[in-house]
């Protein structure tokens, strides 16, 4: 399944100032991470994953277009889905990335 690679260029950019960021195809998608932590990514499902930590999940979820993930029926804790409206929305998209780096710079490298 193919990603948006506009999406994936979106998360570049924001990424682009943050060492040891590394992109890999995975889950039928474009993931990205930060010294080999996933920290988000552009998927299949139009539609862009972040990985906020449990702590940040609620206050993630308060921001328009984003729900819980989930993978084979699972809710994934943790991480967020944000579709098209959240991510064309520029304070939204860079609200999520900054709560996706502070967890996953909070992690030690991999």
């Amino acid at each position: 399944m193919a990603y948006d690679e506009g999406i994936a260029e979106q998360l570049r950019e924001a990424l682009a100032e943050v060492a040891e960021v590394e992109e890999r195809r995975m889950f039928g998608g474009l993931c990205f991470l930060v010294r080999g932590n996933m920290i988000c990514g552009a998927s299949g499902w139009s539609d862009t994953m972040f990985r906020v930590g449990k702590a940040a999940e609620a206050a993630a979820l308060e921001v328009p277009g984003t729900r819980v993930m989930e993978m084979g029926g699972r809710r994934m804790g943790g991480f967020i889905r944000a579709d098209e409206s959240a991510m064309g929305d520029d304070a939204a998209r860079a609200r999520l990335m900054g709560m996706a780096l502070a967890y996953v710079q909070s992690l030690p490298a991999k």
